[in-house]
């Protein structure tokens, strides 16, 4: 369903009420109430659909026995044991939840339900249910902007977002171009370097900020046959790049900066603070520099992408 822009909305943003910083420990009750009125237009309701109330029962019994086995429960803490009903037992389990990180295993768990259960529909649903989901998932992220909250459902996950606009130039093309059988490893680690930063582990991010760097790098190289040592840096790999003519010749000397940046920032940000032994003293590294190393590596794999599709 599309979003209206209500008058109280309107007044909100002339008061300056609506939120221009991403928060990231809340997630608001109004907003999972629309999560749940989303829920209803994807995967169901057990009251709108008697024809496919066995299909729409399977799908919350499925995101419910999931929740319960990872966490080692036999029911939720919502459940009727009268009269149990999947769809009231995870509404009101996502509606109650305090502990973010459940909540946004809830979130998650359950879009990726819609984006599957596109397959489970007669033929003639079939024509219309990519669309439907494609509209959930978009309202979903349009909800969570809209409140604030600074995660947004991308390639199947939920990923942190700091910056609006870096996320839709750098991160978005990123996860597109590595969605490809080819890039599948360097996709999961860059997918991975979020996930970690997602949960504070700063130090894992930076080296999967790194990993996704070099697998990108290697599946150029390997791709076109060029000729590498095994166990190469992600120093030599650039340089690998670079003697291939990757970046073409007459372009070298003008990009001296990026050359420069893609031989030293994300290796050098790793090596140094996350890749080797910290000593007596545990080196804290600040969010603000992972961010920067995530959106700096987003920005590359695009463009190593890019320019590898138009080599020649």
């Amino acid at each position: 369903m599309a979003i209206f822009d209500l008058y109280s909305k309107r007044q909100k943003k002339l008061r300056g009420d609506i939120p221009d910083v991403y928060t990231y420990e809340d997630i608001p009750q109004s907003l999972r109430v629309q999560i749940i009125h989303i829920w209803k237009d994807t995967i169901g309701s057990y009251s709108d659909s008697y024809n496919h109330r066995n299909r729409i029962e399977k799908n919350y019994e499925f995101i419910v026995d999931v929740l319960c086995r990872e966490y080692g429960l036999f029911e939720l803490p919502t459940v009727n044991k009268h009269n149990r009903n999947y769809e009231i037992e995870l509404s009101n389990f996502l509606l109650q939840e305090k502990n973010l990180d459940k909540i946004i295993d809830i979130i998650e768990l359950s879009f990726k339900v819609v984006n599957q259960i596109t397959s489970k529909h007669s033929y003639l649903e079939r024509q219309n249910a990519p669309k439907i989901a494609n509209k959930g998932i978009e309202e979903l992220n349009d909800r969570l902007k809209e409140h604030g909250v600074g995660y947004q459902f991308v390639e199947n996950k939920i990923i942190r977002v700091d910056s609006e606009f870096i996320h839709i130039e750098a991160v978005k093309p990123a996860l597109r171009l590595l969605n490809i059988s080819e890039y599948k490893g360097a996709q999961e680690e860059f997918l991975g370097a979020y996930e970690h930063y997602r949960h504070g582990k700063n130090k894992e991010a930076l080296n999967d900020c790194l990993k996704s760097f070099e697998s990108t790098m290697k599946v150029i190289i390997e791709k076109h046959e060029w000729e590498v040592k095994s166990n190469t840096t992600a120093q030599q790999l650039i340089q690998v790049c670079f003697n291939n003519d990757l970046i073409p010749s007459f372009w070298q000397t003008q990009i001296t900066s990026l050359r420069t940046m893609l031989e030293s920032s994300i290796p050098t940000g790793r090596n140094k603070l996350s890749g080797h032994g910290q000593g007596s003293t545990p080196i804290e590294i600040p969010d603000y520099l992972v961010s920067y190393m995530l959106h700096m590596t987003a920005s590359t794999l695009v463009f190593l992408i890019t320019a590898e599709k138009n080599y020649s």
